[in-house]
């Protein structure tokens, strides 16, 4: 049995996220952690801040899903203590990550940082990564709920990110350019898309010579990030160091 701390528990993520693990037989939940609040997940304790969690809680992993902004005070604290984190939350730049990275490895715990739960997302980021050996152009199109408050999406730079690093990519910068275009990252272009009544959603098209090849991946409920959110929380206890993506840990 694992004891878990969820931070963000009020949010949509965060409380279905605290929903799902306390219906686990190897997961239970010590601890919710929001400023907001919120109903009792059956006798485990809310606490404003993850201090006031750890001060009366004794945690084996977190499930870091607070605002942006949030995100990496209360994941340093959570190493600091010598708790291995999952991190689904969106928010941090590259030195903030790094310095993170430096936290786990100084607490000897591990860092799991997850830019989507999706199972489905993981593996169309795989497919992506391989098709990138055989273009030399691909667009990315990710859709989102309006209330989403980054774009592009985390999902969306770690797909491009997977497919210029892959072994024999081909990409290469589109010539030109032109404002409307969308953010260029990693050779491929980024189109965002926010939208009330859209959950998660991400199209990768390659160009080739009179052809077009499209993966497509559709979260169409929250549900679909459980089974990764589980995944991750039952491998970060015997992570050593920090991974990045969820497609480190599938096989």
């Amino acid at each position: 049995m694992t004891d878990v701390l969820v931070t963000g528990a009020a949010g949509k993520m965060g409380a279905l996220s605290a929903a799902t693990i306390d219906a686990q037989d190897d997961l239970r939940l010590v601890a919710l952690v929001d400023p907001k609040g919120g109903a009792s997940a059956g006798e485990t304790p809310w606490f404003a801040t993850v201090e006031q969690a750890l001060a009366l809680t004794s945690p084996e992993a977190a499930l870091e899903f607070s605002v942006p902004g949030a995100v990496f005070d209360n994941t340093k604290l959570l190493l600091a203590a010598g708790v291995p984190t999952v991190v689904g939350a969106t928010g941090l730049d590259e030195a903030e990550v790094g310095e993170l990275s430096a936290a786990a490895a100084s607490a000897g715990v591990g860092l799991v940082i997850v830019p989507n739960f999706a199972l489905g997302a993981v593996l169309l980021m795989r497919f992506a990564s391989q098709a990138a050996k055989h273009y030399d152009h691909a667009e990315i199109i990710e859709m989102h709920e309006s209330g989403k408050l980054d774009a592009p999406s985390g999902t969306s730079l770690r797909t491009a990110r997977l497919m210029a690093e892959a072994p024999g990519s081909a990409l290469r910068d589109a010539p030109g350019e032109q404002p409307s275009r969308g953010l260029g990252a990693d050779h491929v272009r980024i189109h965002s898309v926010r939208l009330p009544g859209v959950v998660a959603h991400q199209e990768v098209l390659f160009g080739g010579d009179d052809e077009l090849l499209t993966l497509r991946h559709d979260s169409l409920s929250r549900r679909s990030f459980m089974s990764g959110v589980l995944l991750a929380l039952r491998r970060v206890t015997g992570v050593e160091g920090t991974v990045v993506g969820l497609e480190n840990l599938l096989d």
